[in-house]
């Protein structure tokens, strides 16, 4: 019904801003942090952990953390330094890059996610139909790229868009249907769904 509701209510067409856009989606921002304190764990905590848990193995580092958050190195690896010391995060030498430090969840930090206050924002969108959600997703993800470009930034993205990946037979043992061409890597299929710092749209 929700969904059905939206879809009906989104028919007619409706002038909106730019600036209109922009508001509903800090306002949407700052609902999904929930009330601050969650768990004992900082707004910056709870980023982290979000993060880590949605990123694949060769963004796991603080540089990248720092830059899909746009924070300093110097904050990024403060939080993530807290993170590892309350056991939410366990930390070991790079198997691709033996100069950087890869950090992933513990048990207890899958276990604490279960609460996350952001689901809420996960359940209040489950509401819209399939190809609302279409429109919405490639939508922000146009305006992300945008900003990112503006600024200089990288943008995060998943490997079915991204130019660095080759699938259909490319790695001839068989395990696998695909390989990412810049880390000169194997990929597992759960693995093409997560965020990656290396992201290059295009396909």
């Amino acid at each position: 019904m929700g969904s059905e509701r939206y879809d009906s209510a989104m028919a007619a067409p409706v002038d909106v801003s730019s600036r209109t856009v922009a508001e509903l989606v800090v306002q949407l921002g700052w609902l999904a942090r929930g009330d601050g304190f969650v768990a004992d764990l900082t707004l910056a905590q709870w980023a982290a952990l979000r993060y880590f848990s949605r990123v694949n193995r060769f963004s796991r580092t603080v540089s990248a953390f720092a830059e899909f958050h746009g924070t300093t190195r110097g904050t990024a690896s403060q939080t993530i330094k807290s993170l590892v010391q309350n056991d939410y995060l366990t930390r070991k030498r790079s198997k691709t890059d033996g100069r950087s430090i890869d950090f992933t969840l513990t048990y207890k930090s899958k276990k604490l996610l279960a609460e996350d206050p952001f689901e809420t924002l996960v359940v209040a969108a489950s509401t819209l139909s399939n190809s609302a959600s279409h429109i919405v997703a490639r939508s922000l993800e146009r305006v992300l790229r945008k900003m990112a470009q503006q600024q200089g930034k990288r943008h995060f993205g998943m490997c079915p868009n991204c130019k660095h990946l080759q699938e259909d037979g490319c790695y001839a043992n068989g395990k696998t249907n695909f390989y990412c061409t810049l880390m000169d890597e194997p990929l597992k299929e759960a693995e093409t769904q997560q965020l990656c710092v290396n992201f290059l749209p295009g396909r």
